[in-house]
């Protein structure tokens, strides 16, 4: 099991920066990646920014240039740094994570989500 806790959310201004982080714990040596998705009350979660476990990045095109992902040294911690807030923003920020384990012959993966962190911007 993997337990996954977010901080940092809160309330900014169009144009603020906020940087939210996240800590997994557990079952932490099989991560193949760690990220952000966000969700808005009654639309579907969509992807933020994800890490693969080569430092490698993927975001969403409505962030590509204001937010940066990021890990810590330990690579149990990830960061989302986010720059130039807009109202849009505006959501439940989850933090993910993807492991990979050999169960007999086959390898399996299993997805981690944290509780949720509010972002809100106003404009």
């Amino acid at each position: 099991q993997v337990q996954l806790v977010e901080s940092g959310g809160g309330l900014v201004q169009a144009g603020e920066s906020l940087r939210v982080s996240c800590v997994a714990s557990g079952s932490i040596f099989s991560m193949k990646m760690m990220g952000w998705y966000r969700q808005v009350a009654g639309k579907q979660r969509e992807l933020v920014a994800i890490i693969e476990d080569d430092g490698s990045t993927n975001y969403a095109d409505s962030v590509q240039g204001r937010f940066t992902i990021s890990r810590g040294s330990a690579k149990n911690t990830v960061y989302l740094q986010m720059d130039s807030l807009k109202s849009e923003d505006t959501a439940v920020y989850y933090c993910y994570s993807q492991h990979e384990a050999w169960v007999g012959n086959s390898l399996a993966s299993h997805d981690y989500w944290g509780q949720g962190t509010q972002v809100t911007v106003s404009s």
